[in-house]
């Protein structure tokens, strides 16, 4: 498994994993346009000032995608995804641990952070796996539900 900077080929079969504004909400997080297309897809992620990378097999299939940034002096993951034909196999915990040393090394950070929603118990779980704790954060979280994990 590699990162791989996302093609445009990458970023269509993400979008076929969200058949609903609710699933892309969950996701993304808020501003972000639905229906999308190409377009505005790409142009929400801000891969402008975000680090986006595809995690590719050996074979070339698309397993994940995920982004980082400075955040609060941490190396902070956003809009993770596993392709839903390849959940259940660790491939989260690939892109988290492949994503986080690269972000800690070019950002000159120790530390990682994220943002989980509290009824998505699966991902709790396997952040806290990979040594994620709970925090506080220093400011309101704009979204209801919304829990700040980080790994020291």
């Amino acid at each position: 498994m590699r990162l791989t900077q996302p093609s445009d080929e990458n970023f269509i079969e993400i979008m076929s994993w969200f058949s609903t504004e609710e699933e892309l909400s969950i996701w993304s997080g808020p501003n972000f346009r639905y229906p999308f297309d190409l377009s505005s897809f790409k142009s929400d992620l801000k891969l402008d000032s975000l680090k986006s990378f595809s995690l590719v097999s050996v074979e070339g299939n698309l397993l994940a995608f995920g982004q980082y940034y400075l955040r609060l002096d941490k190396c902070h993951l956003g809009r993770l995804i596993v392709n839903p034909n390849f959940r259940g196999q660790g491939i989260a915990s690939h892109l988290i641990q492949k994503l986080g040393v690269l972000g800690k090394t070019e950002l000159k950070t120790d530390s990682c952070s994220l943002f989980v929603l509290g009824h998505n118990k699966s991902a709790i779980q396997a952040y806290t796996k990979l040594g994620f704790s709970m925090a506080d954060y220093p400011d309101e979280i704009p979204l209801e539900d919304c829990l700040y994990m980080v790994k020291v």
